[in-house]
């Protein structure tokens, strides 16, 4: 029942990730808490399992879906280049600070960022075009606090990515394109740091390589790989802000239901 469970929630989360830029974290985190919870994994760490599994899904999720914004040539490969140092460092001190704190703390942050990620859409709220890309400093800081957040709450940055190359004048296409493919790092170094931080962490269930529980990481990429592409090609078709604004709609569902257990 689990595994059919996780196949479902990968095939919607590809969709997404192609579809509106937001990367499938920000719904595979919270599916992920209910579901580990309702398996009886340790309540301990359920909150780092979501995170760092969710992490290692989007290497997966990322490669796929940045393929298929690429032969569209909506990747711009300057801003990878330039912003992937301070993803990587970013990410790998967050995953670091991740494991340090508790379930519950890492429940908050992620309902807090939920919520932001939500009246963001909801409101349409972009910065406007005013400006360009800063020099190499700039960008190393950015990608770093990119980095750091992503990995904290499990995702692949796009909430943070697509707003900020809004705002120094790339297209909202090409803004997505370059967000999946910023994903890549976020999402490599955010599993490789949750897997080595949870190794010493004896009571985590079998099958789990830290803090990534292979069974779940398997049905979400299977499924996620196939959809993600087809959510891309969706992008380009579709009234992407109407869609943000139902998206929006769930995700303060979720974040409401993840808040009640937490009171």
């Amino acid at each position: 029942m689990f595994l059919l469970a996780y196949l479902a929630l990968g095939a919607f989360a590809g969709v997404l990730a192609g579809l509106l830029g937001v990367g499938g974290g920000i719904v595979i985190v919270p599916a992920l808490t209910f579901l580990f919870t309702a398996q009886g994994l340790p309540a301990p760490y359920i909150a780092h399992l979501a995170l760092g599994t969710s992490l290692a899904t989007i290497i997966f999720t990322s490669v796929s879906s940045l393929r298929a914004h690429h032969d569209r040539g909506a990747v711009e490969w300057r801003v990878v280049r330039r912003i992937s140092a301070g993803i990587v460092a970013g990410t790998l001190a967050g995953s670091w600070v991740a494991a340090q704190l508790s379930t519950r703390s890492l429940k908050v942050f992620f309902v807090v960022f939920l919520y932001y990620v939500a009246i963001q859409m909801l409101l349409n709220i972009r910065p406007k075009p005013s400006r360009q890309l800063p020099g190499t400093g700039g960008m190393l800081g950015v990608g770093g606090v990119i980095g750091a957040i992503s990995s904290l709450v499990g995702i692949g940055g796009g909430s943070l990515s697509v707003p900020f190359m809004v705002w120094c004048n790339i297209s909202m296409h090409n803004a997505i394109g370059t967000s999946a493919a910023i994903g890549f790092p976020i999402a490599l170094a955010g599993a490789a740091g949750y897997m080595a931080n949870g190794l010493m962490v004896t009571s985590l269930p079998p099958w789990s390589v830290g803090f990534v529980y292979l069974p779940a990481l398997a049905g979400i990429a299977l499924a996620s790989v196939i959809t993600a592409p087809f959510g891309a090609r969706l992008a380009h078709n579709l009234p992407v802000s109407g869609l943000k604004k139902i998206f929006a709609l769930l995700l303060i569902a979720m974040g409401t239901k993840l808040l009640s257990g937490l009171l």
